[in-house]
């Protein structure tokens, strides 16, 4: 077998077999195959697709060339969570801690930010001490204590998946749906829990713009899932402005704890609870996602969620005194508000020019090796439908110098598109996405 005729093939539109790439990936992994080659398959494939079948193959390969985490002797109901990413998603902060205080087992492996898209490992280091290199020992006792973790990828897990994405970054070749699909699904599925919810982003701020693409993406993880014999459905959420308030490491967490508090944003509580409710559905916690709503605003009421992140924090060496006192956190010298200089409704909000004018503040990296202000962010004050007046503040800038304040403040203001009549619809949830298909939501 030939990497030129597995290349050939696929630059003419042909159905690849497992065969052939089972061979490219173990001879990329192994180092046999260049980069060039690798490349030139990728465009090919981004020309011309890949079929459910070469997508179930790749994931399969992808899989195999590296460790696979074992959970079938963890007690308890194991589950995953996967978000596409967007602006001011800390989403996994509040739900994860809800879903364990229902004994739903989690062991997340996330990864940190590039570009206008915040991670979720950089936000947990913005808590003092926060551990997020556990090892193998360590992350069992710590499921076993706590019911979950939040960890950064093992060296060894999915490894294919860590060369492709680099080579797909610098050769144009990211976004291409089976390739997509394939790298998400893999690592879920290493990572060996059995029932799994993804949240597809879909909008300004995401990498998928409009519904169609994000439910073709949704219905090929579903399907890769259901080859793998895991219960796995998504949730297609609006990324057309930020989630809640924050954005940015600490002003997340914060909000991710005021959401486990019961003081959460509209937006962003909707969002947690709605997942909540899905996951206890889907691994038949409750009957309905009404009775399962209900059981989740209970779990924040008593405060039951709120203890599994406190506890969270503290097992994974951070400093747990920030869930009480959020001072600890280091805090921006600067605060500057941003000024509206127009009146009426806000019609929308360039969710990813709020995060680019995040990363210009500090809170994100352009380069994976760029250092992150943790204190550094914005907070939203108006949102799509709220009403501006002149001098009204709509967003709070976080910072800790004065050299690009302005030109970040005129950013914020231009990412907002006011008109003179109201939103009437601006929805959060467009709907899920199972083995039987796409269901509007409401």
């Amino acid at each position: 077998m030939r990497m030129y005729d597995i290349i050939n093939s696929k630059k003419h539109g042909d159905k690849l077999t497992e065969e052939q790439i089972k061979y490219f990936i173990e001879g990329y992994v192994k180092g046999d195959i260049p980069d060039y080659q690798v490349s030139a398959l990728l465009m090919a494939i981004c020309f011309n697709n890949l079929d459910i079948d070469e997508s179930v193959w790749l994931t399969k390969a992808m899989i195999d060339s590296g460790d696979v985490i074992n959970l079938e002797h963890i007690k308890g109901i194991t589950i995953d969570k996967h978000s596409t990413g967007g602006v001011g998603d800390k989403t996994s902060l509040s739900l994860l801690p809800l879903l364990a205080s229902f004994d739903l087992v989690g062991s997340k492996m996330s990864g940190r930010g590039l570009g206008h898209t915040g991670g979720t490992l950089d936000k947990l280091e913005s808590i003092e001490g926060f551990n997020i290199y556990l090892s193998s020992e360590d992350a069992e006792r710590i499921v076993e204590e706590n019911n979950f973790i939040i960890c950064g990828q093992t060296a060894n897990l999915v490894p294919a998946d860590k060369k492709l994405y680099a080579l797909r970054d610098v050769t144009a070749t990211v976004d291409n749906i089976g390739l997509i699909s394939s790298s998400i699904m893999s690592k879920k599925i290493a990572s060996g829990a059995k029932n799994i919810i993804l949240d597809v982003k879909v909008g300004s701020g995401a990498f998928m713009k409009d519904l169609d693409s994000a439910i073709k993406l949704s219905e090929t993880m579903v399907n890769i899932g259901h080859n793998f014999g895991r219960n796995v459905m998504t949730v297609i959420t609006n990324m057309d402005q930020p989630l809640g308030k924050a954005v940015g490491n600490s002003l997340e967490v914060i909000e991710a704890v005021e959401t486990l508090k019961g003081n959460g944003p509209e937006d962003f509580n909707h969002l947690v609870m709605f997942l909540c409710a899905n996951f206890l559905v889907l691994t038949e916690k409750a009957k309905t996602l009404e009775e399962a709503e209900k059981m989740a605003m209970e779990h924040i009421s008593n405060g039951s969620a709120l203890d599994y992140f406190r506890k969270f924090v503290e097992l994974q060496d951070g400093d747990a005194r920030v869930v009480d006192d959020y001072n600890r956190f280091k805090t921006a010298s600067i605060v500057k508000p941003v000024i509206s200089n127009r009146e009426g409704y806000v019609e929308k909000i360039i969710a990813e020019e709020i995060g680019l004018a995040s990363l210009a503040l500090g809170a994100g990296r352009e380069k994976k090796e760029d250092e992150i202000d943790y204190s550094a962010g914005i907070m939203i004050a108006k949102k799509v439908g709220d009403y501006i007046n002149i001098g009204d503040t709509i967003a709070t800038i976080y910072v800790n110098s004065e050299t690009n304040i302005e030109t970040v403040s005129e950013k914020i203001k231009k990412a907002y598109y006011i008109g003179d009549d109201k939103v009437t619809e601006n929805k959060l949830i467009y709907g899920t996405v199972d083995i039987n298909g796409f269901k509007k939501y409401m």
